[in-house]
């Protein structure tokens, strides 16, 4: 059979849709439905197996580059479901790949005090890494992340589980094959399924707007697309799990800021208060077509990317200005239309938007209701940004590309291919 997983809308609300597309084919079973969709069918490994396969080893090639991380001197890049790789960046100039660590299942990850924190598909794995040449695991936590809330490939419309069996198997990353709509639709019974403040001393790493992790004092929060799932890291080199809890529908990235997180999902921006941390508060809720949705925040203002396309919804791809200064009530305030927005950050008055095959834009947000480009990079695909003290990384389709301030403008410093 064949599942759809609650990654983009809600999955009532893709059950009731294809519900309706069932009855419509059943009602005209003369006619021959012959559109594609993209299917997407996962990898699995033996959970034995999965639990054993971490390994530290030499640098490797980047198969498909995902999120960046920056801790210290180092760089750290994602490869999507398959573990991270870590570049020396103490010279910007001339970064050099020195490592990877193979984590199957991995997308996230983030760095307190030289643990390093990463997700392996439904588990929890923390690294030490205070010797940069000597890195080990010291404890996984097994089965905390939801089984059923897996990231989807970009561009995949369904799951098929058919070849799952959860008591066995790990699913430790996916393939998308082109399959006839019908073979989707009358492949059998649709099912659905449950889902089941910072020390100014402490050294925490910087992930770009496109993470689903974020270390608040003696936390480390986590979100997938419904769920958020809390450990408590007082005791940095052995985690204890506090809790998972409904967090939204659809939630696809996390930001922390003066003690607020603010989770982007593909219908707009959930604010949570971390007043007590191991219990996060549900404060408002902003709504908006659906799309595809990071967010990052500065002062009283949020900047949210909407991108259409794909799965991620039919409207139009814009930034959006959210008025945040009443937590309870945040309000549109400005709009501006995009090509295909991805990952976003900022540095003082500079606003940084990753617009996919449009490349990377600079926009002056001094008057945030009227953003004004001052440089654009477009020779490039952009898709996340991580603003440090005196650089930028950005990492796009092909490269780590790094830029050093200049006033209102950036300048190009260095390229590390992914490829």
């Amino acid at each position: 059979m064949v599942w759809h997983l609650p990654k983009k809308p809600s999955i009532m609300k893709y059950f009731v849709v294809l519900l309706v597309a069932f009855s419509i084919l059943s009602c005209h079973n003369d006619e021959v439905q012959t559109d594609l969709i993209n299917v997407a069918v996962p990898k699995l490994m033996a959970k034995a197996e999965f639990r054993n396969s971490v390994k530290v080893q030499s640098p490797q090639r980047i198969e498909e580059a995902g999120k960046i991380y920056a801790y210290d001197d180092y760089i750290f890049v994602n490869d999507k479901f398959k573990g991270i790789h870590i570049i020396d960046n103490t010279n910007p100039s001339s970064p050099n790949a020195i490592a990877y660590i193979k984590i199957p299942g991995n997308v996230d990850i983030s760095i307190k005090n030289n643990y390093l924190y990463a997700d392996s598909s439904t588990d929890l794995v923390v690294f030490d890494i205070s010797d940069i040449n000597k890195i080990k695991v010291t404890v996984r936590l097994e089965d905390v992340f939801p089984v059923y809330d897996y990231q989807l490939p970009e561009g995949a419309d369904f799951a098929d589980l058919s070849s799952f069996n959860n008591s066995d198997d790990i699913i430790v990353g996916w393939d998308i094959e082109q399959r006839e709509a019908s073979s989707v639709y009358n492949g059998g019974i649709l099912e659905t399924f449950d889902v089941a403040l910072a020390n100014s001393s402490d050294n925490i790493g910087t992930g770009g707007s496109l993470t689903r992790f974020q270390i608040f004092g003696d936390y480390l929060y986590t979100v997938s697309s419904h769920e958020m799932t809390i450990f408590n890291i007082g005791n940095l080199s052995h985690p204890s799990f506090v809790s998972t809890s409904h967090s939204g529908n659809n939630i696809e990235t996390m930001f922390e800021t003066d003690g607020f997180l603010y989770l982007g999902s593909t219908d707009g921006m959930y604010i949570y208060g971390l007043d007590d941390p191991a219990a996060p508060n549900y404060i408002s809720e902003f709504v908006h077509w659906t799309g595809c949705d990071p967010v990052v925040v500065d002062g009283d203002y949020a900047y949210l990317t909407i991108r259409s396309g794909n799965n991620c919804g039919d409207q139009e791809s814009v930034l959006e200005v959210i008025d945040i200064s009443d937590k309870n009530y945040p309000t549109l305030v400005a709009t501006y239309s995009m090509d295909n927005p991805y990952g976003l950050g900022f540095k003082n008055d500079n606003l940084f938007v990753c617009d996919g095959e449009s490349g990377l834009k600079v926009f002056d947000k001094t008057n945030p209701l009227d953003l004004k480009i001052v440089q654009t990079f477009s020779s490039l695909n952009a898709k996340d940004v991580i603003p440090l003290t005196n650089t930028l990384l950005m990492i796009g389709e092909n490269g780590l590309y790094q830029y050093r301030y200049n006033g209102d403008s950036i300048d190009l410093i260095s390229t590390f291919k992914l490829d």
